[in-house]
């Protein structure tokens, strides 16, 4: 996982004309951007670690991000978007994720919801495009896999190791070894190498995220998944890269199947309970399907459901993949990760959004 072009090597004043340039290109979309917000980080982490058991090494982790907060205004009608882009890696991420592109996304997508009516509410099919991000495998899946939670009955998944929990189209597979991710690392901070993982194979339940302590209590192997923030905190169970294996269906060949129903670009935040699976999470940018195609865009919807039973009813599943980045929230420590899926149709899932007369 090297670091192609370290951020120390660049002048500060490159890396403010990348944020002017990243603010200027937002601005110029339409008159009704009211306000841009560009942020550039960049993170170099030292790390030594030293086990009882003689292991000793060093490494040095290098993560740049950014992100664009674009916030457009017509009529009493206030619309946020917001597009990140980051990795464990350094200036080489602008090579391949502009952050003027991102800028334009997130300027366009706040306008383009001045102009979207409410979502309508109900029962309805559901598309979730690879741009979506991996929002829902990370909160309504992921944590219930890390094996803390797991072994401490907070785990919808609990006692499930060998059992059927998804529809045999879904694979999820934790993958710290992802060149460039933001999830990537060359070992968790216990020493254990990153691997790839399968979680859950065709449905069934494989294993769970694991460190050292964890995998002794089930009699298992770390699978190098023992993260904390810094020294100050002790390794726990984390995700890494996590995602959603593509399938075999051509993501525009979903959408033709699905008469009708709401088509999501993006998602927002939400939350989820991990011992029950239930969830809520916004919809940031939506869109009406109408006879196969993509209608009208909406705004103010959200997908509410339960993790496990919504993955046994996914029905088809895309050959595209794509990757979102973000901070993970676990016992007071953030952890990088990225998680990913691709194009997948929820057949009846509860939209909430205006209830008609």
């Amino acid at each position: 996982l090297p670091v192609l072009r370290p951020p120390r090597a660049t002048d500060t004043a490159s890396k403010v004309a990348l944020v002017m340039g990243a603010n200027a290109t937002a601005r110029a979309v339409d008159r009704r951007i009211r306000q841009v917000m560009v942020v550039y980080r960049e993170n170099l982490q030292g790390v030594t670690i030293a086990g009882s058991d003689g292991f000793i090494a060093g490494d040095e982790r290098t993560y740049v991000t950014a992100f664009v907060q674009v916030i457009a205004a017509e009529g009493g009608v206030v619309q946020t978007a917001y597009e990140p882009v980051g990795g464990f890696c350094g200036m080489e991420l602008f090579d391949a994720s502009s952050l003027e592109a991102a800028a334009q996304r997130a300027a366009q997508r706040a306008v383009l919801m001045l102009g979207a009516r409410r979502a309508p509410a109900g029962k309805m099919a559901v598309v979730l495009s690879s741009e979506a991000g991996g929002t829902m495998i990370h909160e309504a899946v992921g944590h219930g896999l890390e094996a803390d939670l797991a072994q401490s009955g907070l785990s919808i998944y609990s006692g499930k190791l060998g059992a059927q929990i998804a529809s045999s189209l879904i694979t999820v597979i934790d993958d710290a070894t992802l060149p460039g991710k933001r999830g990537s690392f060359r070992f968790d901070d216990e020493g254990t190498a990153a691997q790839r993982t399968v979680l859950v194979e065709k449905g069934i339940l494989r294993s769970f995220l694991y460190d050292r302590l964890t995998a002794m209590k089930d009699g298992a192997r770390s699978t190098g998944n023992g993260r904390r923030e810094s020294y100050r905190h002790r390794p726990i169970p984390r995700m890494s890269n996590t995602y959603i294996a593509p399938g075999d269906t051509d993501p525009g060949d979903i959408l033709r199947d699905t008469p009708c129903g709401l088509y999501v670009r993006k998602m927002g935040g939400g939350q989820v309970n991990t011992v029950n699976g239930d969830f809520v999470f916004e919809v940031s940018e939506g869109y009406l399907i109408e006879n196969g195609s993509i209608g009208e865009p909406v705004r103010g919807a959200t997908l509410t459901g339960n993790g496990p039973r919504v993955l046994m009813s996914i029905d088809k599943v895309g050959s595209d993949l794509g990757f979102a980045i973000g901070t993970c929230g676990k016992d007071g420590q953030g952890a990088p990760v990225s998680d990913a899926q691709p194009t997948l149709r929820i057949p009846d899932i509860v939209v909430g959004g205006e209830v008609r007369q």
